[in-house]
């Protein structure tokens, strides 16, 4: 439990924690930022490392010239794209047989089922549209190996991916994050955008149970 409330605050209060980062370790941030999105696109059993809020509070912080944001922009695509990469050949190797594998707490069956579904509906987008929710961001790349996509697609779509999320929930930290009404209430705004990258995670759930 006290891993779990450790975990919790460093998401809610983002803006602190990697303020101090910054203060810290200077130019290594940069590195230190790459790690923690290269592991949460490159890894099934790590769907809970911060990903869009992080993008935005980094953004944020550039702003306030903590860091230059086409270094970050540019640091933070490469970790995402590289990090789907990794997933992908992970998925390429192990294959079909994980749908045999039982839920635990490092692995999430049904997200993975999931993502199958949506992938096998919508293709090569999943990996674009999945960068925008949680879990399913993860899982993409995975899926997308499984299924043994050919690699100069899944190449682009990745690129497009990464490109497209990192840039955008960058920016719009960068150019909104430091409004006054946005500092006195980042709390709610963290949970305001992932609250936001769930409802359709919710939406095919709710979906789901209908049926």
């Amino acid at each position: 439990m006290e891993y779990l409330a450790a975990f919790i605050d460093i998401v809610l209060h983002l803006d602190k924690h990697l303020a101090v980062l910054v203060q810290q370790y200077g130019s290594w941030i940069y590195a230190i930022l790459f790690v923690i999105i290269f592991s949460e696109t490159g890894f099934v059993v790590t769907p809970f490392l911060p990903g869009d809020s992080l993008l935005f509070v980094a953004g944020a912080l550039a702003a306030l010239g903590g860091m230059d944001v086409a270094v970050l922009i540019a640091t933070l695509v490469a970790a995402a794209a590289l990090g789907n990469m990794l997933n992908y050949q992970i998925g390429r190797l192990l294959g079909p047989k994980v749908f045999q594998w039982e839920s635990s707490r490092f692995f999430n069956k049904a997200a993975l089922v999931k993502t199958h579904a949506f992938y096998e509906k919508h293709g090569g987008k999943t990996l674009v549209i999945s960068r925008f929710l949680p879990l399913f961001r993860t899982f993409a790349p995975f899926v997308a190996g499984i299924g043994a996509m050919s690699y100069s697609r899944f190449t682009f779509f990745n690129l497009v991916g990464a490109v497209s999320w990192v840039v955008s929930l960058t920016l719009v930290g960068y150019f909104f994050g430091n409004l006054p009404w946005v500092q006195q209430n980042l709390t709610a705004v963290i949970l305001g955008i992932i609250a936001v990258s769930m409802i359709p995670v919710f939406i095919g759930w709710w979906q789901h149970r209908k049926s």
